[in-house]
């Protein structure tokens, strides 16, 4: 094997694109401050038990594992850069009332999430702290919809769900971790057949169990639902819920579905899940939602709700921006004309790329399309051949 081929579902971001990445995550960060997110930088590697405290066996098996050689203990490279987010607010941050964090950067998986994945997504996402209400979802999923237009991913489609419906069944039900593990991803993926199998013997909950795959359309899946499925205090609180939060959105340009086999990413999510879906991806360009409980271990359960989105599926759907060509300049011999040319037309935000001896050959791939040359006296940028 050649020693430069990277592994599978791992790639590089050559210039063009990591420019386009890069623009993107500054434009969202931008975004997230002035609404009053504050960045924050968790680090890559932690402590396993830190990195899967409170969250579901799907982020186990998603994350690298090794053992540190100063402690000797297991740690991680992270998955998700959600928990990692909980544990400051809880544990660092430490504050009463409510906090907003956002953040960027690259997380690691064991597998791709398809075929067309990568296994070291770009995350970047926002977080609302010490906030129950559904006045805290609905302002995390209209910041996840403006950071979307921002960038370019418009004509957005949203599906909402809440994972406390299926929790109150599983609940009900009795059925141990592994069996709800089973439920979930066979809910999820609205695997019927699987449903039947895993609920064969839950009597009455099964028909609710079976129900939940096909509960997906417009606000009139919300009337079905309370005739499919039991009369319990949880399930009627979460598609109140969902009914009011239908009747928000019905005002706003961004359509809205509801699903209620929609249980959210890494199965820790408490509280209604969102996904955003863009023309031209197969798969939802963003996801969030609400996770009450991920911040338990970490010492307060704090309510949370919150988005992320991975840049790189991104950079096939946004429009390429159109970017300056650069200018092409003179090695520098002293003139200290020219080195103040230089300098004034960089704080303008100009590309200025000094010609290094022995390869005018190659001067096409600098991506110029000026050069500095001097007239009567003075440095000007002016188009090559004039």
């Amino acid at each position: 094997m050649r020693n430069w081929l990277l592994p599978e579902y791992i790639e590089d971001v050559l210039p063009e694109d990591a420019l386009r990445l890069e623009l993107m995550r500054r434009t969202l960060l931008d975004f997230f401050r002035v609404h009053g997110y504050q960045l924050v930088i968790p680090p890559m590697l932690e402590y396993v038990e830190s990195l899967l405290s409170g969250t579901g066996h799907d982020l186990n098996l998603a994350t690298f594992k090794l053992v540190d050689q100063l402690s000797g203990r297991h740690m991680g490279v992270r998955a998700d850069i959600t928990p990692q987010v909980a544990r400051i607010d809880a544990h660092l941050l430490n504050r009463q009332g409510v906090t907003r964090l956002c953040y960027a950067g690259s997380v690691l998986h064991t597998l791709p999430a398809g075929l067309t994945k990568t296994r070291e997504p770009f995350q970047v996402g926002a977080e609302i702290y010490g906030h129950a209400g559904l006045e805290s979802d609905i302002e995390i999923q209209q910041l996840m919809i403006g950071a979307l237009g921002l960038v370019g991913v418009d004509d957005l489609h949203l599906d909402i769900g809440h994972p406390s419906i299926f929790r109150t069944l599983v609940k009900d039900s009795g059925c141990g971790a592994g069996c709800a593990d089973d439920l979930f991803h066979a809910t999820l993926s609205k695997d019927i057949p699987a449903l039947k199998v895993l609920t064969a013997d839950m009597g009455k909950l099964q028909a609710a169990f079976l129900a939940l795959p096909t509960l997906y359309g417009g606000a009139e899946v919300l009337k079905r639902a309370r005739q499919e499925l039991p009369d319990l205090t949880q399930i009627g609180a979460a598609l109140a819920d969902l009914e009011r939060l239908t009747a928000t959105f019905a005002s706003k340009d961004t359509p809205l579905g509801i699903d209620l086999a929609e249980l959210g990413g890494f199965n820790y999510e408490s509280g209604i899940v969102f996904s955003a879906f863009a023309k031209g991806s197969p798969d939802a360009v963003a996801r969030g939602g609400r996770y009450d409980e991920v911040g338990k271990a970490f010492g307060r359960a704090r309510p949370a709700t919150g988005f992320s989105l991975d840049l790189k599926p991104l950079l096939g759907l946004v429009p390429q921006p159109r970017l300056r060509a650069g200018i092409l300049a003179p090695l520098d011999s002293g003139d200290a004309a020219l080195n103040e040319k230089m300098a004034h037309l960089r704080s303008a935000g100009e590309i200025v790329i000094q010609d290094l001896p022995g390869h005018a050959a190659h001067r096409a791939e600098l991506g110029c399309d000026r050069e500095l040359r001097k007239v009567s006296g003075e440095w000007h940028a002016v188009p090559f051949g004039k």
